[in-house]
Parts: structure tokens; C-alpha cells; sequence
């Protein structure tokens, strides 16, 4: 019996020895459990790392914020030390005597923290000691009534009633007025001037409009006259014989290309014709001509020379190589040296060369843009704007039999709606735009055989 109870309370000792060396405490008062052997997972290896150190120096800023306020690295100089020449006579009465009789809890209930206490509520005492900055703001009526609708918590109404949070606007979701509504009445709707608030960038970029000079109904050619002068219808006649000739020259390329695909695509399909009567398939003939040059080169020509095998250079051979591509290699390094020793020299005369080109890059540039602005005076005739071409308008003149040299015969010409919808396109006013032109519904014609005109040799 007696041994078995030393067994006992030496295997307790051992155990309770082991117990205190795993749960031993840091000097801080962390636990620690670095005693332990095993370490082959990462939980292990984070139970067991040494973190003294760091929980050493965690206490330490919060001690130095207990006693100040905050860390001793965020004050500044004149906080932490100061200069005394003339001395204290009161320093004895407000230090602290040294007393055997107070308890050693007492001493630590009588050290006061520096970091202001959280409080829960506001009360007196809080705000007292608080400043204005630092008093926590009472929940609002509209806050707690949303809070409430967000909680959907049964909450006092009109008439001190329940009010239901299922009801349209009293759950989670806020109806509450718009922007538009709270601003409502603010701006004039028919107000001359914008007002400060809402300022209007300009563009960038000037519309053409506001450079063509271009009259809204141009005057027209003198050659169009009823009874004009012969130089000026030669004129417009020369014009718009050569506006036609563009047009017939477009014409007569595509009627070109026209046939020529044509003429491609029948001599492929006689080709075909003749391979098919052949029996073999187009595109798998081997010419002969090719088939019989290579019988004549096989037959009279030499085979080629064997290539020859270059040599295993010496160490005598690749160091003279080795030797030569280090001169070589030198001489371009003492060029390049030449070379950017020459431009340094010449940066002055490189400064000017570049100064004149961008001076004349300037003007080239300035030209340009005096020529743009010029044909945009004229209008947007003949130009691409975006995927359509503004029309040049059509040139209304008539032959010389057809002119009337009199007002009583004059006959109208041209059309007035084209004229002016074209002269908007040339003023920038209206985006040119293809012509559509609707397909009318064409009627088929139904031929229909009457039945006696199918019995008429049953008549006779």
C-alpha cells in the first residue's frame, strides 16, 4: 500500500511538473508553451514561437499611455523635457510620502490612468470631464424611428397607435423624398441667365459652321442666264461636261472589272470542262514541262559537290580570332567615343537645327490650318463627313437650242427643295446622308386558262 502511494505521488510530481513547464507564463503574463517537443504542423509551430520580446514591448507603450496619455514617441520635445534654472520650493509637499501602513491595493487602486475612460451612455459625470469635442451626440428621433423600420421593431405612431412595419414604407425600405423633390423650386425653368451653380464648359474644338462664310441661297453661274454671254455658257457647259465624264469614267472602269471577272470566271469553267472529259479532277494535273526538266537535269547534270567539313580550329587559331574580334571591337568603341565627343561638340549647332525645324514644322503647320480654314469658308462641298460625302449639287444649264431669249419662254429649271437641302449640307447645318429610295411593291400579272379553251377539241 505504501508502495503504491509513492508511486502515485511521483508520477502526480512528474506530471504536474510537466503541466507547469508547458503552461508556464510569460514575464508579461502571456501564456507559453514552448516546452513542447512536437512541431510538425503549423499550429504547433505557432503555439511554440517565443513572443516575449514583442509582448514585453506592447506593455510598454501601454504603460507610457496609462501614465501620459498616449506614446512617448508621438510627443514632442517640449512636452518631455524642460529647463529649470530657478527650482521648486513646493516639490516636497506634492510628492507622495513613502507610508509602511497603506496597502499595497491601494497604492495600485490610487494610480490613475491617463487615457480617458469609455463610457456607455452620456451622463453627467462623463460630460464633466469630457470635453465638447469628445461628448457622445444623443440618437435623433429620425435616426431611432429608422433604426426601429430597419429592426422592424413595433414602434409609437399618431395617436400613441402601433404602427405596423409591413405597411408600404414602414419596413426596410426608405421612401424618402428624391433630390429632385428637395431641391424642388430652386431653379427657373425660364430664367435668361444660368445661374453660378451650374457652369457650361465650352468646347474644345470650334464647329465649322461657325467658320464658313458661305450665303444661304448662293448667287447662280452667269451662264445660267436666259440670255447669257457666249464665254460664260461655254464655261458652265465645260463644267458640266467634265462633272459627267467623272461620273461615265467611274461607269466605264466598273463595266471593266465587270468583264474581266466574267472573262476569268469562263475560262475556268472551260478548263474544268476539259479536265472533266479528260478524267481527272481540276487542280490535279502535274505540268510535264517540269516533269521533263527534271529528267533533263538528272540526266546530264553532275551531282553536287559533297560539303565540305569544317576544320577543328587550333588554341594557336582561336586565340589570334579571339584577338582580332578584341581589336575589332575596340575600334568601334574608340568611333562611338569619336562620335559622341563630335556631338557634344556640335550641340550648340544641333540646338539651332532643331530650333529651325520646329520652326518650320510651326509654319508648315500654321499654313495648313490657314488653307482648312479657307476651303471651310467655301463649305463642306466635295468632303467626307463621317460615312457619307456632302454632295458638290448638280449644275443646271441649258443647250443652245434651248435657251429662250425671251422671260415668256423661259422654262424652269433645276429644283428648288434639292438646292436648299443641299446648300444646308455645304453650311454644316444638317449631316449629309445617303439617298434612300423606297422599292416599289411590283404586281404579278396571274394568267389563267378558261375551261372551254381547254375542252376545245371535244367542240369540234
Amino acid at each position: 500500500m505504501a508502495a503504491t502511494t509513492f508511486i502515485a505521488s511521483t508520477l502526480g510530481a512528474s506530471i504536474a511538473e510537466q503541466v507547469a513547464g508547458k503552461a508556464a507564463g510569460s514575464s508579461v503574463g502571456a501564456p507559453a508553451q514552448r516546452n513542447q517537443s512536437s512541431r510538425k504542423g503549423k499550429r504547433a509551430w505557432r503555439k511554440n514561437v517565443d513572443l516575449d520580446e514583442v509582448e514585453e514591448g506592447l506593455e510598454e507603450l501601454r504603460t507610457e499611455e496609462r501614465l501620459t496619455g498616449t506614446a512617448l514617441q508621438k510627443k514632442k520635445d517640449e512636452e518631455l523635457f524642460q529647463v529649470d534654472v530657478a527650482g521648486d520650493d513646493q516639490i516636497r509637499k506634492i510628492l507622495p510620502k513613502f507610508s509602511e501602513r497603506v496597502l499595497t491595493s491601494t497604492k495600485i487602486l490610487a494610480q490613475r490612468s491617463a487615457v480617458p475612460a469609455v463610457f456607455s451612455r452620456a451622463s453627467a459625470s462623463s460630460s464633466s470631464s469630457t470635453t465638447k469635442a469628445e461628448k457622445r451626440k444623443l440618437v435623433t428621433h429620425e435616426d431611432k424611428s429608422k433604426l426601429l423600420r430597419i429592426g422592424k421593431k413595433l414602434r409609437r405612431g399618431p395617436f400613441n397607435a402601433y404602427v405596423d412595419p409591413d405597411q408600404v414604407g414602414e419596413g426596410s425600405a426608405m421612401l424618402e423624398l428624391s433630390e429632385a423633390a428637395k431641391k424642388a423650386g430652386t431653379y427657373d425653368v425660364w430664367a435668361e441667365e444660368v445661374p453660378e451653380s451650374v457652369p457650361v464648359k465650352a468646347p474644345q474644338s470650334h464647329h465649322p459652321r461657325s467658320l464658313i462664310s458661305l450665303a444661304a441661297v448662293p448667287s447662280p453661274h452667269e451662264g445660267q442666264s436666259y440670255n447669257p454671254p457666249l464665254t460664260s455658257h461655254q464655261e458652265l457647259l465645260r463644267a458640266a461636261n467634265e462633272v459627267e465624264e467623272q461620273k461615265y469614267k467611274g461607269v466605264d472602269e466598273l463595266e471593266a472589272m465587270k468583264a474581266k471577272m466574267e472573262q476569268a470566271r469562263q475560262i475556268a469553267a472551260a478548263e474544268a470542262a476539259v479536265h472533266v472529259a479528260a478524267g481527272v479532277a481540276p487542280g490535279m494535273t502535274v505540268p510535264e514541262i517540269a516533269d521533263q526538266a527534271d529528267e533533263e537535269e538528272g540526266e546530264g547534270a553532275e551531282p553536287p559537290p559533297p560539303k565540305k567539313v569544317p576544320e577543328r580550329k587550333t588554341k594557336q587559331q582561336r586565340k589570334k580570332a579571339e584577338k582580332l574580334r578584341a581589336e575589332k571591337r575596340a575600334l568601334a568603341e574608340k568611333a562611338a567615343r569619336k562620335r559622341m565627343l563630335a556631338s557634344v561638340d556640335s550641340a550648340k549647332a544641333l540646338r539651332k537645327s532643331i530650333a529651325r525645324d520646329l520652326a518650320t514644322r510651326e509654319r508648315l503647320r500654321a499654313q495648313r490650318q490657314a488653307q482648312m480654314q479657307e476651303k471651310l469658308k467655301r463649305g463642306l462641298a466635295g468632303q467626307k463627313i463621317g460615312k457619307h460625302k456632302v454632295p458638290e449639287g448638280e449644275i443646271d444649264v441649258q443647250l443652245g437650242e434651248e435657251l429662250s431669249e425671251s422671260l415668256r419662254a423661259l422654262k424652269p429649271e433645276g429644283n428648288l427643295f434639292r438646292d436648299r437641302f443641299v446648300s444646308m449640307q455645304h453650311r454644316a447645318l444638317i449631316e449629309p446622308r445617303a439617298v434612300v429610295t423606297t422599292k416599289k411593291a411590283r404586281r404579278k400579272t396571274k394568267e389563267y386558262e378558261k375551261h372551254s379553251y381547254k375542252k376545245f377539241d371535244r367542240e369540234y
